[in-house]
């Protein structure tokens, strides 16, 4: 058995508030432990519980899950799940060492299921209670297809759950009953679709923006890269030895599907990196937050009262102009997407062709 540390030391744990989810919230040897409502006596409840079990020297979750103890679903509850699968989560969802935006999503997706039924044991869910937490994101104002893609992201959490003895897999199989919200069938609005960013729109932005975020629109326009491709660029990355330079990507977002990445840079590109790039070859060439550089954008658009548009959908006007210019296989090479059906939705084939366009416009 494993009794707190710090009741060993005769402290015991604060009540505090979460206040983004405005939760009670009591940490236990570096473990986040969510009550309820703060200030509520089930919450009030709920922490003299904990630290009742602490002090007796029963096993909390975690220390079961690091010893490969046994747990009954039964009696695990889903605030423990999702800490439990968060902990995972930190670790797996990084590249370069650098934690994704994926980690956020699951968080954002979490909290009105915990705010809904966290104190319930994984097996009491069922799709019933699966479609009130999705009302709730409704309520909240996501669109549709996030609110789909959050629903999926919670199965996933109970997917993980199954594979770890966590959650019974009927649960899971009940879970996968619940339908997606259909376009035309739902309060949960549709986002519009996107689209290449009307060039008076880009030029509007600018000069609300800093100059490093000015370089990198026009370096996406100019390369067709991601955003965060341009933002994990170090010199050392960048091989220079040629007419056209290029870097090799080591972490990118089709790498665990077995696929390459090589961003290409022309004269004109090139005239953009010089102004960045830093002595130390391992620094970053551009010190900017991948939703700072897009919070920035968003923020511009909003004082200018035009159509809200982020850095990624530059990559439409990007593969529309190659694809108008020069085919749908340059298009495909330059975006580097896996298939020319998804350059066609945009409106690698080889190398070769990315360098051949760079050399046209970049």
């Amino acid at each position: 058995m494993v009794t707190s540390s710090r009741l060993q030391a005769g402290r015991i744990p604060a009540y505090t508030l979460h206040k983004s989810t405005g939760q009670a919230r009591t940490r236990v040897d570096g473990r986040d432990y969510y009550l309820g409502l703060y200030g509520s006596v089930e919450s009030r409840q709920r922490y003299g519980e904990l630290i009742a079990k602490c002090a007796s020297g029963v096993d909390m979750p975690h220390d079961k899950l690091k010893s490969g103890t046994k747990i009954d679903p039964g009696q695990f509850t889903v605030n423990e799940l999702c800490l439990a699968f968060m902990r995972h989560a930190d670790q797996h969802y990084r590249k370069g060492g650098e934690p994704t935006d994926e980690i956020d999503c699951f968080k954002s997706a979490i909290r009105p299921l915990v705010d809904l039924y966290g104190h319930e044991t994984v097996n009491d869910m069922g799709p019933i209670k699966l479609k009130l937490v999705r009302e709730k994101m409704v309520e909240k104002g996501w669109c549709r297809k996030y609110v789909n893609r959050s629903v999926n992201r919670l199965r996933h959490i109970f997917r993980w759950g199954v594979a770890g003895e966590l959650v019974e897999p009927a649960t899971l199989q009940k879970l996968e009953a619940l339908a997606p919200l259909l376009i035309g069938r739902t309060e949960a609005p549709d986002h519009p679709q996107r689209q290449a960013v009307p060039q008076e729109h880009i030029d509007a932005v600018k000069p609300l923006v800093s100059q490093r975020c000015c370089d990198l629109i026009d370096l996406q326009l100019l390369t067709g890269a991601r955003p965060g491709e341009l933002l994990m660029l170090t010199g050392r990355m960048i091989d220079r030895s040629g007419d056209v330079w290029t870097a090799e990507l080591r972490e990118h977002k089709t790498q665990h599907r077995g696929k390459t990445r090589r961003l290409v840079f022309g004269p004109r590109s090139q005239l953009i990196l010089r102004r960045h790039l830093k002595a130390d070859p391992d620094v970053r060439v551009f010190q900017i937050r991948r939703d700072t550089y897009s919070q920035a954008i968003v923020k511009a658009c909003s004082t200018l009262e035009i159509t809200r548009w982020t850095p990624h959908w530059l990559r439409h006007n990007v593969a529309t102009r190659v694809r108008d210019e020069f085919g749908i296989e340059h298009a495909q090479a330059m975006a580097g997407h896996a298939s020319p059906l998804m350059t066609a939705h945009y409106a690698s084939k080889l190398d070769v062709l990315a360098v051949q366009v760079a050399k046209s416009i970049g």
